[in-house]
């Protein structure tokens, strides 16, 4: 029967062996240091493993014992697995487990749900003995049950430190314990929080790249509509739109494409897709030549549709307008300028009519897109003349916090 704290500290100042007075403080001061020690060092790792290991270590040094040992409850097994441990023999608690009820002072500690103390294993008729116990000469144990979260009626499993010294263990030395297995699980409830919310961010990510998958299949065979409806008209103005809108609907499906391969769900890797992009133009371009630079940065979605649409768009453009009767080389760059996306595609073609106005452009579809994109897009659309000759648009996109950043920026 375990005594009430105040008896037990009376016993043990008024023991032959007992430490004085003062030496009866520091050993207190030095638990309640080590539970101080271990609040702050589960906070700090998300490791579980590391989180019971480093409790059996303190555990035994808060008790002069050499022996400590962390136990799980295993529900189908209906036993309890050691997890953790110190200063056993080697491979001797490896598969090691005990059953609940009266087999060992762990199993009596988990079915009363109480802190066990013994320090007369010889003599003791509540449980067995564990040979492990006995192998290593332990005469004096204490036990104390580890509840889930601090939660009274759900339990983890038991803390357990054993000693073969002489001596006793107390009711301040099971409160030691309790309060270590009490943080142990807090430890543990965060731990499978943890856990279960990552769990459901898989599986929304899972989700996600899968909803990006089956939109760029459905657009890939939408394009493919548009090419079959392009080839069998008669018109070449149809035969043309019909390519146009074919091209767009590509662009989406590219970006698509990307965001259900990305390692980050809902972004894409600007280079990567501007490369990919430029070679898709290529096919579209003739004999002119398509020279593409990106920097590495990671954009949203709700940016690249959009933004692939533009390209798109002043790509197309130069490439039917830029070269009328030669080719010639277009340059597509993209870089990220103290969080301001700047994207420039220019030529060196015959240029723009004197009389165009970006403000007031042409009615054609194609530049229509454009200005729509760019106020979707809340960047700002520039056009000056390349010297001595050729167009060059400039369009900067504010990069708003967490649309896009720099790949080698923690995020």
């Amino acid at each position: 029967m375990i005594r009430s704290s105040l008896n037990e500290d009376t016993a043990f100042l008024e023991r032959p062996e007992s430490p004085d007075v003062r030496d009866a403080l520091l050993y207190r001061l030095k638990q309640q240091s080590l539970l101080s020690d271990f609040s702050r060092a589960a906070l700090q790792t998300r490791d579980f493993q590391v989180i019971l290991q480093h409790a059996t270590e303190l555990c035994a040094r808060g008790l002069n014992a050499p022996f400590a040992k962390a136990m799980e409850f295993v529900a189908d097994q209906q036993r309890l697995v050691i997890r953790a441990g110190i200063g056993w023999a080697p491979n001797s608690t490896d598969n090691l487990s005990f059953a609940i009820g009266t087999e060992s002072p762990a199993g009596y500690a988990f079915t009363t749900g109480e802190a066990v103390i013994s320090n007369h294993l010889s003599t003791e008729t509540r449980f067995q003995i564990p040979g492990l116990l006995a192998d290593h000469g332990v005469t004096r144990a204490i036990n104390v049950p580890i509840t889930r979260g601090g939660r009274g009626d759900a339990f983890f499993g038991v803390l357990e430190v054993d000693t073969p010294g002489p001596g006793r263990f107390d009711q301040a030395d099971a409160e030691f314990l309790t309060g270590f297995a009490g943080l142990l699980g807090i430890a543990i409830e965060r731990q499978q929080a943890d856990a279960k919310l990552q769990e459901a961010l898989d599986y929304q990510a899972l989700l996600t790249r899968e909803m990006s998958h089956r939109v760029k299949n459905s657009l890939t065979s939408v394009v493919g509509l548009l090419r079959v409806q392009s080839h069998a008209t008669h018109s070449d103005d149809v035969r043309k739109a019909l390519e146009e809108a074919g091209s767009r609907v590509a662009t989406i499906a590219q970006v698509h494409d990307h965001l259900w391969r990305g390692s980050r769900i809902g972004f894409i890797d600007l280079a990567d897709f501007m490369n990919e992009f430029c070679r898709r133009l290529r096919g579209a371009a003739g004999a002119n030549v398509l020279h593409c630079h990106a920097e590495a940065v990671l954009l949203s979605a709700d940016h690249a549709i959009p933004l692939g649409l533009l390209i798109n768009e002043l790509v197309s453009n130069a490439v039917k307008h830029a070269y009328p009767e030669r080719s010639g080389p277009i340059e597509i760059s993209a870089r990220e300028i103290a969080g301001r996306l700047h994207i420039d595609v220019s030529d060196r073609g015959v240029g723009l009519p004197k009389d165009f106005d970006i403000d007031r452009p042409r009615t054609s579809l194609g530049f229509r897109v454009i200005t729509g994109l760019v106020r979707q897009l809340q960047g700002h659309l520039t056009v000056t003349s390349n010297d001595p000759s050729g167009t060059r648009f400039q369009f900067e996109l504010p990069i708003l916090p967490g649309k896009g950043c720099h790949l080698s920026t923690p995020t």
